[in-house]
């Protein structure tokens, strides 16, 4: 008889030993992603390009650019709104490329929950 809850002869069935195959391989695939995805760059610009931010996929500001002409003492609040716009537009490509790599690696998983 076997033991509760157990495996007759304690071994996993092929299938699920597969299935533990599968997930370790699918786990490997997204570590190498996300460091890929970390190294990447993503750059957004706003105002016609006066303000120019680039992002790390790991979410940091790794460079922002401003023209001369967008630079007004009179109008800082211009200046403001147009780096809050590039960064977050830059912000948004690196969140749809985290997006992207997780549906592909998870793709085939169907209905499965986690």
């Amino acid at each position: 008889m076997a033991k509760r809850g157990g495996f007759p002869g304690g071994a996993m069935p092929g299938n699920m030993a597969n299935l533990m195959k599968q997930a370790q391989r699918m786990q490997r695939q997204m570590e190498e992603g996300q460091k890929e995805l970390e190294i990447k760059e993503f750059t957004a610009a706003a105002g016609g390009g006066a303000v120019e931010a680039t992002v790390s996929g790991k979410k940091e500001i790794l460079k922002l650019t401003l023209s001369e002409e967008v630079v007004d003492p009179e109008d800082i609040e211009m200046l403001q709104d147009l780096i809050v716009a590039a960064v977050n537009e830059a912000l948004r490509k690196a969140d749809e490329a985290s997006t992207a790599l997780m549906g592909k690696m998870t793709g085939g998983l169907g209905g499965m929950p986690f």
